[in-house]
């Protein structure tokens, strides 16, 4: 069983949960810009929330399926279609030998996320098929899917034919998706003394828009106001430039701002560490958020304290404890 590619979209990747234990060697876990999106595709088609699917970027591909499947698509509204007929997204949906899934512009969002039943099975690479195409690991020869890949698939469960006689959906309000403008709740971190006060309130005063410069990697900022920092003596080993440090560690969501000037968050597929400065970090309940943002749209940051973080990853944990329930129930 398997999957033919004759559109490849924009830029359509295999990805699952990533590859973790590895960051010390400067490979990062990689795996689904939005995990919330990917887990709750694979709980609608019975699948492990961990195995791999595919993540379409602004625009869907077009496949055809070589044997009846099950499928869901979660995530960005980017309208699909089966055979040409229009089917709805964050439901499970049966289709036969042949017919060929396809996608309408997108509506809202940035990630599309299309799971199989059985889940996309390509070779592992150190413990996961995420592609990581920088360092050319996962997927299809560590790049994004191409026309006439064959891309093979497991075994669909009996599971998996249950929920889609059923057609099992997720209501719009267990749906999660960034608002207008976009909220992303930031925790101080290390380096956040290295900014005056009014550059500290300025930060979360500030509207930002979304850069260009937006992918796996990490999201670019830019229309707030540049920011100053605390005059200091230059240190040995670091650059000239105030936001330069001795090169230091990068945790998932680290805020980096070169110059003072447009602040990036860091996402999946990026370094480890290096010589810039991190005013903190967005919390890591929102970011599946900042995977769904689109070039230009408006973003807010608000600070939050340690206890807000892990209050917001227990309600996380919660609601897709509770979209478990729901979805087993058909």
């Amino acid at each position: 069983m398997g999957l033919e590619i004759l559109k490849p979209g924009l830029s359509t990747t295999i990805q699952d949960l990533g590859r973790p234990g590895y960051f010390h060697l400067g490979i990062p876990q990689g795996g689904a810009m939005d995990r919330f999106a990917l887990r709750v595709a694979n709980m609608l088609v019975g699948n492990d929330e961990g195995q791999a699917a595919l993540e379409a970027v602004f625009m869907g591909p077009e496949v055809r399926f070589d044997s009846d499947a099950v499928i869901a698509v979660t995530g960005a509204d980017m309208p699909l279609r089966i055979d040409g007929e229009p089917r709805p997204s964050w439901t499970t949906i049966a289709v036969r030998a042949g017919q060929v899934l396809s996608f309408d512009f997108l509506k809202a969002g940035a990630r599309a996320y299309i799971a199989v039943a059985g889940g996309i099975d390509t070779p592992l690479a150190l413990g996961s098929r995420s592609t990581y195409a920088i360092g050319a690991l996962g997927g299809i020869d560590g790049r994004a899917i191409a026309v006439g890949d064959q891309l093979p698939t497991g075994q669909t469960s009996d599971a998996a034919r249950t929920l889609a006689k059923a057609g099992t959906t997720v209501a719009p309000q267990n749906r999660r998706a960034p608002g207008d403008p976009a909220e992303l709740r930031v925790l101080p971190g290390l380096y956040w003394h290295r900014l005056t006060e009014a550059a500290q309130q300025q930060f979360f005063e500030d509207e930002w828009r979304v850069a260009p410069e937006a992918d796996r990697m990490g999201y670019r900022f830019k229309g707030g106001r540049a920011m100053e920092f605390v005059e200091r003596k230059p240190v040995f080993g670091a650059g000239s430039d105030p936001s330069n440090i001795v090169d230091g560690c990068y945790s998932y969501g680290s805020i980096q701002v070169p110059g003072g000037q447009e602040p990036i968050v860091l996402h999946r597929d990026a370094v480890s560490g290096g010589g810039y400065f991190t005013l903190g970090a967005v919390i890591s309940a929102d970011m599946d958020l900042v995977g769904q943002l689109q070039p230009n749209a408006p973003t807010r940051f608000r600070r939050v304290d340690m206890a807000e973080a892990l209050a917001a990853r227990h309600e996380r944990r919660d609601r897709l404890v509770q979209l478990r329930k729901e979805i087993a129930a058909g």
